[in-house]
């Protein structure tokens, strides 16, 4: 964490982490295009930002194309400002969205993250029920056929499911789409989108969920797939878990 804090201490790795931020996978020429420094020190600051983490790099030919991660950045969320500061923030960020997109009929929550694997395990870690109950706390269970259902259960033993849907489309291992009910009320449900992309040795995985009943709970929803993600990413990259049952939700 030490790391973290000394190279977000610097105005110019903040600027790069914000260029990365802005559009993920650039060159070091294509940094370098947007600050004002030589590629030496532009790569100086990178080598911290990825010592730090926060920055990870894949090989493509003979240049580097980098690569925000975000998991020490959550992490310190987790740390430092969801256990004091959550409520408070989560009414701010409300207020926010609202003023934000006052037009818009219901939420919706996106998330990206880059991932060391290849598309077919990416898939495989979505849809296995041993696999999901080992980073989520929750198996999800289908045979992922279009218009079949699919189960979030319970790890426990009880075969209780938090949350059951239908699979709206399911092209493995790039596209799968399913719908998201609590099960005591299936008149209300939400939409989840997972669009897994190739990027030669690392996967672009965007999580959609879109169709939130309420800002309270695109609020969970914004609080939980950080937290499931950043453990599926761990578990493809290094074989272990951050935390175990990091989150679901009820509906």
């Amino acid at each position: 964490m030490d790391l973290v804090f000394k190279a977000l201490a610097d105005p110019t790795r903040r600027h790069l982490l914000d260029l990365l931020r802005e559009r993920n996978g650039q060159t070091l020429g294509e940094l370098c295009g947007h600050v004002a420094m030589t590629r030496q020190s532009a790569t100086q600051h990178l080598a911290l930002l990825e010592a730090a983490n926060l920055v990870s790099t894949v090989r493509r030919g003979r240049e580097k194309v980098h690569y925000l991660n975000p998991v020490p950045l959550h992490e310190m969320q987790e740390r430092w400002i969801d256990r004091f500061e959550r409520p408070r923030l989560r009414a701010l960020s409300a207020v926010k969205r609202r003023a934000e997109s006052a037009m818009s009929d219901r939420p919706t929550y996106v998330y990206v993250t880059y991932i060391e694997s290849t598309p077919e395990q990416v898939w495989h870690a979505l849809t296995d029920a041993d696999l999901t109950a080992s980073y989520w706390g929750h198996a999800n269970v289908s045979d992922w056929q279009p218009g079949s259902r699919w189960e979030h259960r319970r790890t426990d033993g009880s075969g209780v499911a938090d949350v059951v849907g239908t699979v709206v489309e399911s092209r493995p291992p790039v596209r799968l789409v399913t719908t998201w009910s609590d099960p005591a009320d299936l008149s209300e449900s939400s939409q989840v989108t997972f669009e897994i992309e190739g990027f030669h040795e690392i996967v672009r995985l965007t999580v959609t969920h879109e169709n939130l009943a309420t800002e309270q709970e695109h609020a969970d929803v914004a609080s939980g797939w950080p937290a499931v993600l950043s453990n599926l990413k761990t578990l493809l990259e290094t074989g272990r878990i951050l935390s175990q049952a990091p989150w679901t939700m009820d509906r």
